[in-house]
């Protein structure tokens, strides 16, 4: 039963993984389809393999979902614990998905967590909580836009006498490497988000402990996982990201990706803080419009995704709170 449940537990995770993938492909992509520097299918192959290699890059991410947040339970209310908290992760990714909103699968997972934990009886690492999530939370989006804003600055003035034309035809060549850029930081951010729950669900059966490296077959499936959700493609989240925020051409859509993917290899390596890839490259593009006027960006669209990122956790962590009532109640 207790193998069963663990088998379960990884298949969850790693369905959450492919949501994220298909929900967060738009992120890595879409500023360099809407300016048509890449088609959308190669795009998003190209995204797809970006995303498998940064998941090997690093593991410090993955060390801080598994044991920065919530204390390890153990037994089976564990694994009933985690399960449940996958499953408000997944409902809130695939809700938003279905109305177009560019929500963090991220935060919905830390939402899950935490809202799994607090009904299970569980500890909750609340200076965990806060220092690495909260707070990155708060800062990466008003980084995000401050540094778009400063790039695209810089970008304008190093090309004010360039050739219009020549320059468009540069930077959109220049926006493969960026956009690779992206796939590659979420790749590093994302797939070891799944890495952390599955090693806790390891610890938490007995195959593992805290301390030993991941398991190489965990950073491949979960890398795999990913990479075939991010090929599926979220052409619904891409809309709004390329299209509806701004208009963006390929200068602007270099300089969001540039910052997107600055912000987010940043963070993974210094701070080890699991940052949302959303909240980046969407703030990076607002900064970068705002160059242009402030009020060539969409800020009523704006406001709408900034208020999906406030209900994420606490909608995921409700869900996640009712899951683990449920599976307490059926199976515990």
């Amino acid at each position: 039963m207790e193998i069963f449940a663990l088998v379960v537990t990884i298949a969850v995770a790693l369905f959450f993984t492919y949501t994220n993938g298909f929900h967060d492909s738009a992120n890595a992509i879409a500023t360099s389809v809407s300016t048509r520097a890449l088609t959308p299918r190669a795009a998003l192959a190209m995204a797809a393999v970006m995303n498998l290699a940064g998941a090997f890059l690093g593991s410090g991410v993955a060390k801080t979902v598994s044991e920065g947040l919530i204390a390890t339970p153990s037994g089976s209310t564990g694994m009933g614990l985690l399960l449940a908290a996958l499953v408000g992760a997944i409902t809130w990714n695939l809700v938003t998905w279905y109305f177009g909103l560019p929500s963090s699968s991220s935060h919905a997972l830390f939402g899950g967590l935490v809202g799994a934990a607090l009904a299970g009886g569980t500890q909750v690492h609340w200076n965990g909580v806060v220092d690495k999530v909260i707070v990155p939370m708060f800062l990466s989006p008003v980084v995000g836009l401050i540094v778009g804003y400063l790039v695209m600055l810089a970008i304008m003035w190093i090309f004010r006498r360039a050739n219009p034309h020549k320059a468009k035809r540069g930077f959109r060549i220049a926006q493969t490497v960026s956009a690779a850029g992206m796939a590659l930081g979420h790749g590093l951010q994302d797939a070891q988000k799944t890495m952390g729950v599955v090693v806790m669900a390891l610890v938490i059966s007995g195959h593992e402990s805290f301390g030993d490296p991941i398991p190489v077959w965990v950073k491949i499936v979960s890398a795999l996982m990913l990479s075939l959700g991010t090929y599926a493609g979220g052409w619904r989240i891409m809309r709004t990201l390329g299209r509806k925020i701004i208009e963006l051409d390929p200068p602007q859509g270099f300089a969001a990706e540039a910052t997107g993917a600055s912000i987010m290899f940043g963070t993974a390596y210094l701070f080890k803080a699991p940052i949302s890839t959303t909240h980046v490259i969407t703030s990076a593009i607002m900064g970068v419009g705002a160059t242009k006027r402030v009020n060539a960006v969409r800020w009523g669209v704006a406001k709408n995704i900034v208020l999906g990122w406030f209900i994420t956790m606490p909608a995921a962590a409700l869900v996640a709170a009712c899951g683990y009532w449920l599976i307490d109640l059926a199976f515990l």
